[in-house]
């Protein structure tokens, strides 16, 4: 596996440090994610009081869910859930943050929304949402920014495990990683497209800028 987010709530391993199974690989199960992105969402965007957190099937990302309303308590942010089960309901659930007053936007990574990216950054952008992502590409496609891991360290160890077990190691005795290495992007034409004005001292943390 080299991107499921809670590989033991998923049944797929008894443990990151012993596998147990037929099955390692890399974890995106990372709580220290969901209070960096916050906590950049924040600095970018000070007044916001009131974060929507957009996801599919919430009991399935019930644990993702709970760090980020964690995260929100301690930067005294009230959450609004927005839970989508189908494509159709995305839009429809943007628009409810937005007539709730929603100040900003958070996605929950999950595979479902991968095919539906640019529908989400190009409502968020008609709602004048400012938006954190997970990975860079979302902000290549017009995000406004994201904070996450390394995609390309983490093909790098998925490959060396693979390569492992390829010769012979029992998958069972290669315990789970999680990522190491991560990259702030925020892109600077969606933050003028929603009338938004990045701070400089953010902005010079961010490991790219997209112009």
């Amino acid at each position: 596996m080299s991107e499921v987010n809670d590989p033991i709530a998923s049944g797929f391993v008894d443990s990151l440090a012993h596998p147990g199974g037929s099955i390692t690989g890399m974890s995106n199960l990372s709580p220290e994610l969901s209070g960096k992105r916050l906590e950049l969402l924040k600095e970018v965007v000070p007044r916001a009081s009131r974060i929507a957190v957009l996801a599919y099937r919430a009991e399935a990302m019930r644990s993702s869910i709970r760090e980020t309303e964690v995260a929100a308590q301690s930067l005294r942010l009230q959450v609004q859930l927005l839970e989508v089960k189908a494509p159709d309901e995305i839009e429809s659930a943007l628009d409810t943050a937005k007539k709730q007053r929603a100040d900003a936007l958070v996605q929950i990574q999950a595979a479902f929304f991968n095919s539906h990216q640019q529908r989400i950054i190009e409502r968020a952008a008609k709602n004048r949402l400012p938006a954190m992502f997970n990975n860079r590409i979302d902000v290549e496609a017009g995000g406004l920014m994201s904070y996450g891991y390394d995609a390309l360290e983490r093909n790098q160890r998925v490959a060396s495990l693979v390569d492992k077990i390829l010769k012979g190691v029992n998958p069972a005795d290669l315990p789970v990683e999680q990522p190491t290495k991560f990259e702030f992007v925020i892109n600077l034409k969606a933050a003028k497209q929603i009338g938004l004005t990045v701070p400089p001292e953010v902005l010079a943390r961010a490991n790219r800028v997209v112009r």
